[in-house]
């Protein structure tokens, strides 16, 4: 998720019918009916015995169901503005008074998905005609576990006990990782017959997620999109190729790529993306959902052009497909965004920009750390020594140019040991004023990113006792 890559950090889917054949007796049935079979051999026709005079009532539908309600901040009592609300293939949006109409098919069981980013979203039943809803603002706090993080015991639970001591209330957990690999058993075909089942193989991975969902967790599946060396490898035709050898294309960290204008491609993530929010994550959030930016640039052959007239109609593309494919389950839908997104008034040369990809976003992840901005930013040429500044007026910006949506902005913080400037360590002083800046910049929430796992515990208040919704 680096803009700037260096070792060890965040660069980055019958019944057959045999014919019956019998013979029916009929008496008694309802109308004048005579009914002439060919006779049997030796046999007389059978004709039906006289009938009642009263006709069979007709059969009535269900007609359909009419839900209107309205949807109020549970703090406030204000009305809250586009709101999705979704049972089935209804879908409804709530209007400036938060007032919504929700059509329901004949016989449609009225069970609904209620979802605005930045609020917690609920799964309800509605029991009323004119129903009032009301949800509850929520910032989400999280820290990251890798792929090899989440399968480790001592890693898994030193990183949960730090949500439950302190103001954490999340953790964004690897499913598709930066290599393509799955941490558990996955179903996909596409993900088995590529080998995605690697080194880590988690047997009670619902069990933990059920887990941390029973207590309270917001639960994050980080899904790589565009960098997977098991599908570049497995499936050559997917990959991007490097003109000088004809196999896949790396990147700097011998990272493989695949081609982000394939389908296939698509398709593949996403039905890992279904996967986990069948599996009771709360978010999907993609990364790597962008071209690549460092390696070999002028090797690389894709499949179409590569410029910026196509870079961004693709990964629009992807997220659009992607939110009509997710929008069913509920989940709430992210993506991780370069830092310099927020200043650049064209896709970066990524594919990424901010105008066309919020509205099919609830949340905006960009990469704040201040590392990554190797040019700085305009008024600090130095971002290290200014996290509360370079994060702040980001999310500020990313904020303002989002602003015609309903998405909200919740950026990732750095928690590692500087890697472009003066290798400074980012301590309790650097943390505390990225998530200052985050806040004051009009984000929800925030997440830490360390490569290992291991986060400063001394920036993070404690969690009062009356919020612990732990087994102690």
């Amino acid at each position: 998720m680096n803009p700037a890559p260096a070792p060890g950090t965040h660069s980055r889917r019958r019944a057959s019918y045999g014919a019956v054949v019998g013979v029916v007796l009929l008496s008694g049935l309802a109308g004048n009916v005579s009914l002439t079979w060919p006779p049997l051999l030796g046999a007389r026709p059978v004709s039906a015995a006289p009938a009642s005079s009263s006709p069979a009532p007709p059969s009535v539908e269900p007609a359909p169901q009419l839900i209107q309600g309205r949807v109020l901040d549970a703090e406030s009592g204000a009305p809250l503005r586009g709101v999705a609300i979704r049972a089935g293939a209804a879908e409804a949006v709530s209007d400036t008074e938060g007032r919504f109409s929700l059509q329901l098919a004949s016989g449609q069981s009225a069970v609904a998905n209620v979802r605005l980013p930045g609020y917690e979203r609920k799964q309800l039943s509605f029991a009323s005609a004119e129903p009032t809803i009301r949800l509850r603002p929520q910032a989400v706090r999280a820290a990251y576990l890798t792929y090899y993080g989440v399968a480790d015991r001592a890693i898994r639970e030193r990183v949960l006990e730090l949500v439950k001591r302190t103001e954490l209330n999340a953790v964004v957990i690897d499913v598709k990782g930066d290599r393509g690999l799955i941490p558990y058993r996955t179903e996909v075909p596409a993900a088995l017959e590529a080998g995605a089942l690697g080194p880590v193989i988690i047997k009670d991975f619902d069990a933990q997620i059920a887990a941390m969902k029973a207590q309270g967790i917001y639960t994050i599946a980080r899904v790589v999109v565009f960098k997977d060396n098991v599908l570049a490898n497995h499936r050559r035709d997917l990959a991007i190729i490097d003109t000088r050898t004809g196999r896949p294309w790396v990147d700097n960290e011998k990272h493989a790529w695949v081609d982000a204008a394939r389908e296939e491609v698509w398709d593949y993530a996403i039905a890992v993306a279904k996967e986990a929010a069948a599996k009771g994550f709360d978010e999907i959030q993609f990364d790597y959902l962008r071209f690549p930016t460092d390696g070999k640039l002028s090797a690389a052959r894709y499949s179409r052009p590569n410029n910026s007239t196509t870079r961004l109609p693709t990964i629009a593309a992807f997220l659009a497909k992607a939110r009509r494919e997710l929008g069913p389950t509920g989940v709430f839908m992210a993506a991780d965004l370069f830092g310099y997104t927020a200043f650049n008034p064209n896709d970066t040369d990524i594919g990424q920009r901010i105008e066309e990809l919020a509205p099919y976003l609830d949340y905006i992840c960009p990469m704040v750390y201040p590392s990554g901005y190797h040019l700085g930013i305009p008024g600090f040429r130095n971002p290290v020594a200014h996290p509360y500044e370079v994060v702040r007026e980001s999310v500020r910006l990313i904020r303002q140019r989002s602003q015609h949506t309903t998405v909200q902005v919740r950026p990732w913080l750095q928690d590692f040991r500087d890697y472009a400037f003066d290798k400074r360590v980012f301590g309790v002083r650097e943390i505390r004023a990225q998530m200052r800046g985050a806040t004051e910049g009009g984000g929800s929430g925030w997440m830490l990113w360390n490569p290992r796992n291991d986060y400063t515990a001394e920036a993070l208040r404690p969690k009062p006792l009356s919020a612990r919704r732990f087994t102690e």
